[in-house]
């Protein structure tokens, strides 16, 4: 593997370049399919000798095989340390993820975490303990309760762990999915076992009325998406909904502004031929009845988010009770972490065009 090399050289001390590849190997897989991962959310790590490797801050797991994306940490000294003294590790150490915390606690050797959406699409009903209960019957698993990234989410597992110290899976409310094994493969067998139990097959929706969408396109900011399955968003009677009740999950607080919330619902196609110039500054629209325009200038990592919203969202039973982010849940943390993700992900790399990956376009896990 071409990087692996590299990351010997940080450590020689680290004994195992196979785990390491497994590692990579794993990640690269996961990261690549949409459903698993949308642009650089999720990491994994792997403790070998003391060193806590991670996926970096920014990274995409999907560019394992092919990027540096792995940095090492030592283990103990944030364990030890940084976690009893309460201070956040992604703050002492550069490119260090703002889940770090949470990987260190975790005693197992190999820990991934995804923002699946089959997972997601659970994790945020008010009922999800509940039903997941039903589904998950016979594995290790907890619930957790939504709580903030960092500190916060690394003290709560914690807790869990010293209630249960088998588990080996936990759901995140209106969050995802954290599973820890002692190898890569017990991670793909517990990852494949999850997502069987958890697979929603997603609403059919009404197509996109394309007429009317390159309508608006023309001399417009906006274009028609690459995912046809993102027009659902605006196609789908349930979806708006759902949509208008409130922010699901803090993926979506990446185009936190002043008009988040009516960023996610949909707009009457009369309303955009009379007053099209009022959206303009808008990243995205959903088109009531008729589906969704893109900005021209919206990065990967931000059209990955979207699609991933339009999955999640399908996958809701419109009759399910959800448990919407409140308002303190979204100043307090989502929206810090989020600006950190913006400030990434709106960086340009000269000459790429914004169709391809950029490789910090986003670091909101």
């Amino acid at each position: 593997m071409r990087n692996l090399e590299t990351y010997m050289t940080r450590n020689m001390s680290v004994a195992s370049p196979i785990e390491l590849q497994r590692l990579l190997q794993l990640t690269a897989r996961v990261g690549s399919d949409p459903l698993l991962t949308q642009a650089s959310t999720g990491n994994s790590s792997i403790k070998i000798d003391g060193v806590l490797w991670m996926k970096a801050s920014g990274k995409w797991m999907a560019d394992a095989t092919r990027e540096d994306i792995l940095i090492p940490l030592d283990w103990l000294e944030i364990t030890g340390d940084c976690l009893q003294q309460n201070v956040n590790p992604a703050e002492r150490y550069p490119g260090a993820s703002v889940e770090t915390a949470m990987h260190a606690v975790l005693p197992h050797s190999v820990v991934l975490h995804l923002h699946c959406v089959n997972t997601v699409a659970w994790a945020v009903r008010a009922d999800a303990p509940v039903q997941l209960q039903r589904l998950l019957d016979g594995l290790r698993w907890q619930w957790i309760p939504y709580v903030a990234s960092g500190l916060p989410l690394a003290h709560a597992l914690n807790k869990a762990l010293n209630a249960h110290p088998d588990t080996d899976m936990f759901i995140l409310g209106n969050h995802g999915l954290v599973i820890g094994g002692e190898d890569c493969r017990a991670i793909d067998n517990l990852l494949a076992e999850i997502e069987r139990r958890l697979a929603i097959h997603p609403r059919v929706a009404h197509p996109a009325d394309y007429t009317a969408l390159m309508e608006i396109c023309q001399d417009s900011p906006w274009d028609l998406p690459d995912d046809d399955d993102l027009h659902a968003l605006g196609t789908d009677a349930a979806s708006h909904s759902i949509l208008s009740g409130g922010l699901l999950y803090p993926c979506q607080t990446i185009f936190s502004n002043a008009t988040t919330l009516e960023l996610f619902q949909a707009i009457p196609y009369s309303d955009l031929n009379q007053r099209q110039s009022r959206y303009h500054d808008r990243p995205f629209l959903i088109v009531e009845g008729r589906g969704v325009v893109v900005g021209r200038d919206m990065t990967p990592a931000e059209l990955a988010m979207v699609s991933g919203l339009a999955q999640v969202v399908q996958r809701i039973d419109p009759s399910a009770p959800l448990r919407y982010l409140t308002e303190t849940e979204v100043a307090t943390s989502s929206r810090l972490i989020a600006g950190h993700y913006r400030d990434l992900a709106n960086e340009r790399v000269n000459g790429v065009p914004i169709n391809q990956p950029l490789e910090n376009a986003g670091t909101y896990r």
